[in-house]
């Protein structure tokens, strides 16, 4: 007789107790007993006896039955993992190893917690999340080789619809439902494509909640006419607040956890962002991938990265900043802190000079390429406008009270050919590094930007962008860099001026630079901002820290070819970084 597959499971998970090494033990306990539905987060939490020290680490993963463990969160310091099965039901293992980083005694386990169907009688069922603008469609299984959707619409409004998805026959389909305005009824659909027909189910009715206070305020001043309906969502992504998402005239129709600074947009509906946790250790400074409903995907911290970087001989962290986002080959790219004291250097003594470190890791969160600007950079080239930390902006550092800002990067991303462009704010340069897929050596290609290595064919009197940020080759244009100029040094050299959005034709070969759009956006940021291509063909540009009557708030503006505002938006706080977005489900 064979034994029933839950039983097997049970099992296994006795077991790695019994192969626990050391003296310590670890246990897990879920929030609410087993079985939930899917999509009700179920908090797993986890104790250790006899440990040899209060200095302990976690790590959790899960696998769903008869698959591989996926990894959520690495080792760190966090005791307890908000988790659900989002997708479908069935069987899964949550899996905690608690590790003494001290004496090194480790102990691992894992329970077996079932997520059943919300479907009934056959019947699509439409469930609340935590957050009230954000709903759980479950419908029932369908034909393997069919595909499904939703659709949903507010009373008179557009219909709006989640991405393709391949259909599965043995478990029910969940799908999040975004981009609905609060304190409205909504009716949505699921479509079945098959090879020959479409089949639309019945709709469902369901109304959103209300928002929270906290959430910052969009205000309309050009409104989005025909020429600017491309990419009707506004995305913006504050300073430890909760990222705000609006609609062209104003409206919430999304809004994310706070806590981490959302740094970029992955298709599907998830989210990176970092956290920096001002005068905490290394393992409080994170980056975390999160979903629609702000539930954690994936997360690790600049002490478990700085752990494998000590064992490969490289220099440790001190946190994150800036930029994570994923990159091809399923690996993810971070921009982090590192310091050295350097004496003669920059500064007359001994001074604490920091700089960035570009560290690679597979989806499993292990570090397989890095990048360090100490081994690639002249470091007697100090920072343009000789900032140095503590200030608004810096990344974390240890080894004194004051630091030299050094480079300040922030921004990285992939290059059609397989390298890396760098955007290093407190050296004026974008930076192309030698990263080819990961086989590359990291030397410096090239630097684009006053005494860089491209001339400019330009009779402005100061052509180059300065302290930019978000620089990033156009998707379908590789020849073509778009950048958000702050202007700094622009700016102090010229006794004034505003920040530019630009596009910029690269002759990599000749080491030629020809502006294509050099606009005055009318405003000055000192700090932050973005710059994006819209799928109509205008720019997308945000002005984020523009100081005025006593405040500091953002504009986000979008220009056409012609440099003519076609929208434009205000919002009452500093946004480090803002998207158009086709949708939630979209990059843009």
């Amino acid at each position: 007789m064979q034994m029933p597959q839950s039983r097997i499971w049970k099992l296994l998970a006795s077991v790695s107790l019994l192969l626990s090494a050391g003296a310590m033990t670890v246990t897990l306990s879920p929030s609410a007993s087993s079985p939930m539905p899917v999509g009700t987060m179920v908090t797993f939490t986890a104790a250790v006896k006899d440990a040899q020290s209060p200095d302990l680490w976690y790590r959790f993963r899960v696998r769903e039955q008869g698959g591989d463990y996926q990894i959520i969160r690495d080792y760190g310091p966090v005791t307890s993992l908000a988790w659900t099965a989002a997708g479908h039901e069935g069987l899964y293992e949550m899996e905690v190893s608690a590790r003494d980083i001290d004496s090194g005694d480790g102990s691992t386990t894992s329970v077996v917690y079932q997520f059943r169907s919300l479907v009934l009688d056959g019947k699509a069922v439409v469930s609340p999340t935590s957050n009230p603008l954000v709903f759980l469609y479950s419908a029932p299984s369908c034909a393997r080789s069919s595909r499904m959707l939703i659709e949903f619409q507010i009373a008179g409004g557009t219909v709006q619809k989640t991405p393709l998805q391949a259909c599965s026959s043995d478990s029910s389909m969940n799908i999040y439902l975004a981009g609905l305005r609060a304190n409205s009824t909504y009716t949505a659909r699921h479509v079945v494509y098959t090879r020959s027909t479409l089949m639309k189910a019945p709709g469902l009715t369901f109304t959103t909640g209300p928002l929270p206070s906290n959430l910052y305020s969009d205000t309309i001043l050009i409104p989005a006419g025909r020429s600017s309906s491309s990419d009707p969502i506004l995305l913006g992504s504050p300073l430890g607040a909760n990222p705000v998402a609006h609609d062209l005239s104003g409206n919430v129709v999304w809004y994310g956890p706070g806590g981490a600074i959302l740094t970029r947009v992955e298709t599907g509906g998830e989210f990176w962002g970092f956290v920096e946790a001002t005068g905490q250790p290394a393992s409080q400074q994170v980056i975390r991938k999160f979903d629609l409903a702000g539930m954690t995907l994936l997360e690790t911290n600049a002490a478990r990265v700085s752990e494998q970087l000590k064992a490969m001989g490289r220099r440790t962290v001190t946190g994150f900043h800036h930029e994570v986002r994923t990159i091809s080959g399923e690996r993810i790219a971070a921009l982090a802190g590192v310091e050295q004291i350097l004496t003669g250097v920059q500064g007359a003594g001994p001074v604490d000079v920091l700089g960035d470190m570009i560290v690679i890791l597979d989806k499993d969160l292990n570090v397989v390429w890095t990048w360090d600007s100490f081994d690639n950079l002249d470091v007697h080239r100090a920072a343009v406008l000789r900032e140095t930390c503590p200030t608004a902006g810096c990344p974390q550092y240890y080894l004194a009270q004051t630091a030299n800002d050094w480079t300040h990067g922030n921004a990285v991303q992939e290059t059609a050919d397989g390298n890396l462009l760098y955007s290093a704010r407190n050296q004026d340069w974008l930076i192309k590094i030698a990263y080819d897929h990961g086989n590359g050596d990291g030397h410096i290609i090239w630097r684009l930007g006053n005494d860089g290595d491209f001339r400019i064919q330009s009779d402005d009197p100061y052509p180059w962008f300065s302290h930019q940020h978000d620089g990033n080759f156009e998707i379908g244009d590789s020849t073509k860099l778009l950048v958000f100029d702050d202007g700094d040094t622009r700016v102090a050299k010229m006794n004034g001026g505003n920040s530019r959005g630009q596009v910029l034709q690269i002759d990599e070969q000749n080491r030629v630079v020809i502006p294509v759009l050099n606009a005055d956006l009318g405003l000055y940021a000192a700090a932050v901002g973005s710059a994006q291509q819209l799928r109509n063909g205008n720019y997308h540009f945000n002005v984020g820290f523009v100081q005025e009557n006593g405040t500091v708030d953002s504009y986000s503006l979008e220009l056409t070819r012609d440099a003519i505002p076609v929208y434009k938006a205000h919002q009452d706080t500093i946004l480090y970084r803002t998207f158009r977005l086709a949708d939630m489900y979209s990059t843009n």
